[in-house]
């Protein structure tokens, strides 16, 4: 069988300011930030093997989160049986998506995980590495700009095994 970890995740069009340097002559730095509360929506699922799967989402409800399932199945290895690590939120288990479980169960399974353990869906890994690289410390002017700074990303990310997402979501 092959284990995978899905999530969904919010990238803010206001990014993240972690650290920055000002010469000690700019009295009143000006920091560039949109002050906004648009956002790219993303659902994500990343392989122990480093394989990665994305898409980007405008909401999160069972009808997009099934359109994602039937994406993510098409890359199940040929005899495998895939196992989809998920959290709690309502639209895993939503009615809609349970009867394209039953038809597939030879296919995929999902797996929940307790209450409030995120540390143990190995994709928030993949999602703090995604931030870091792309929006932390970066002004974007717009949604779209945000949106094609992460796409590009999880593009590179999705080519092929990736060994570093592989080392990134290893089970040891």
């Amino acid at each position: 069988m092959d284990i995978w970890f899905e999530d969904e995740c919010h990238f803010q069009q206001h990014g993240s300011r972690c650290s920055m340097w000002v010469p000690p002559e700019n009295i009143d730095p000006i920091v560039l930030h949109a002050p906004t509360r648009k956002h790219v929506g993303v659902f994500g699922a990343v392989s122990v093997q480093g394989k990665f799967v994305f898409e980007q989402e405008q909401q999160f409800n069972a009808e997009t989160f099934l359109r994602f399932l039937k994406k993510l199945i098409r890359h199940r290895r040929k005899n495998r049986k895939m196992i989809v690590v998920v959290d709690n939120a309502r639209w895993h288990h939503a009615n809609l998506v349970r009867p394209w479980l039953e038809e597939n169960n030879g296919s995929i399974q999902l797996d929940f995980l307790p209450a409030y353990s995120p540390d143990l869906n190995h994709i928030e890994r993949v999602w703090k590495l995604a931030r870091h690289l792309c929006t932390h410390n970066r002004y974007f002017p717009s949604v779209e700009i945000l949106a094609e700074t992460v796409s590009k990303q999880f593009m590179f990310w999705s080519k092929k095994n990736n060994q570093t997402l592989a080392k990134l979501c290893a089970i040891i």
